[in-house]
């Protein structure tokens, strides 16, 4: 049963107007350029050096995976996981359309053919309803997205996957510290790819990492993370020397990043908590538009403990999307759209496979606005976003 999250009523601020709301801005412990300077003093900056350790270390308590390996992107965590499973041409990979084109790209470059499937129409998340007919004796895997930090149906995917003898690799990109049934979002599948780009909640610039939770896969994970060589055996003393067992390449990020990353892992429960505060004000300050009939609000499973890694709304049906966010952006609000469906780009038309009606994406891909939600967004900064908001739907309806 699917419940809507409120949150207690909130009061309106008397306060001045902010000039312009950003749309995102990273934001810094206070720990991270200590960090830096404790690794160059170490004399270590290259790949797995000590902090990179700590943030493994960090990542499997957390998400109780028994291997995480960091890698300079989230694209580079799903790239590996295609050759983990050894994707050859032809190959068919199931995974929605309503995706950052990087879930697919990971598969494609080794030949894969993504095969597009509908999302659902409250979470924006692969419909896993769809998923068992698009099975042809092609599918190697099934790659579920976890859209805004919300979990997929995780249970029902795994249930399928398990039928029919395929792998899942959970795109997790937004689904840092968020959870499904209590697990930690990107634990569940056999592998799972994290994000930490700047736009996240828990950043490094540029970063990500794999969750390898099918143990058959972590000694050939180091292996391709390694350039293809036994290399991290070899420090380990468990080889004479390292030499090169399999195609790779050079997935670790180095040193300088995995020191910024660990003052943001050690306040990673801050972060979300602050962040889960905001989505819940949004929640509250948008109630009435939403009981106007002008947008729906974000829907989140209560099985599903997500981690406001953004708050989106869908705008009424017919509602002119590029107007409202031209008026927005004309008052100093940079909210955004998000993703244009895979299957209606040129490339995903030229190599990718439709399965059924992909009425959903279709229709939430051209509805959908992101607001400005960041660690220092403050109330009144939110509180103005929604004014604006308002009146630019105001004007949209006419």
């Amino acid at each position: 049963m699917l419940k809507e999250k409120d949150s207690v009523e909130v009061e309106r601020l008397d306060v001045q107007p902010p000039r312009h709301v950003a749309f995102n801005r990273p934001y810094m412990t206070g720990k991270e350029l200590h960090y830096i300077a404790q690794a160059h003093a170490g004399g270590h900056l290259a790949g797995d050096g000590p902090f990179t350790r700590r943030c493994h270390a960090w990542l499997e308590e957390a998400t109780t995976s028994p291997k995480a390996l960091l890698t300079h992107s989230c694209t580079a965590a799903l790239e590996m996981s295609a050759l983990l499973l050894d994707i050859k041409p032809g190959d068919e990979v199931i995974m929605p359309s309503y995706t950052f084109v990087s879930t697919a790209n990971a598969f494609v470059l080794r030949g894969a053919v993504p095969v597009f499937v509908d999302v659902r129409d409250d979470t924006l998340n692969l419909d896993e309803r769809n998923i068992e007919s698009a099975i042809t004796d092609r599918t190697k895997a099934i790659v579920p997205v976890h859209y805004a930090g919300v979990g997929c149906e995780m249970d029902e995917i795994m249930a399928i996957a398990g039928r029919h003898g395929v792998s899942v690799v959970e795109d997790a990109a937004q689904g840092v510290m968020a959870k499904y049934k209590g697990i930690a979002l990107g634990s569940i599948g056999h592998l799972g790819a994290y994000s930490f780009h700047e736009t996240k909640n828990v950043i490094c610039g540029e970063g990500g990492a794999l969750l390898v939770n099918d143990c058959k896969f972590a000694l050939n994970a180091e292996i391709i993370r390694e350039k293809g060589t036994d290399r991290s055996q070899f420090f380990r003393g468990e080889v004479d020397k390292y030499t090169w067992r399999l195609p790779g390449s050079s997935f670790l990020p180095g040193e300088v990043t995995a020191a910024f990353l660990w003052a943001q892992l050690e306040a990673a429960a801050m972060l979300t908590s602050r962040r889960l505060e905001k989505w819940a004000r949004y929640h509250s300050l948008l109630r009435h538009l939403e009981e106007r009939g002008w947008l729906r609000r974000p829907i989140v499973p209560e099985h599903c403990e997500h981690n406001a890694h953004m708050y989106y709304v869908l705008l009424a049906s017919g509602m002119d999307r590029q107007r409202v966010l031209s008026n927005l952006k004309q008052s100093g609000v940079n909210a955004v759209f998000h993703y244009v469906p895979l299957h209606t780009s040129p490339y995903g038309q030229q190599i990718g496979r439709l399965h059924g009606d992909l009425r959903v994406t279709d229709d939430i891909s051209s509805r959908l606005v992101r607001l400005p939600l960041w660690f220092e967004l403050d109330d009144a900064m939110q509180e103005y976003v929604v004014d604006r908001l308002e009146s630019a739907l105001k004007e949209a309806i006419g």
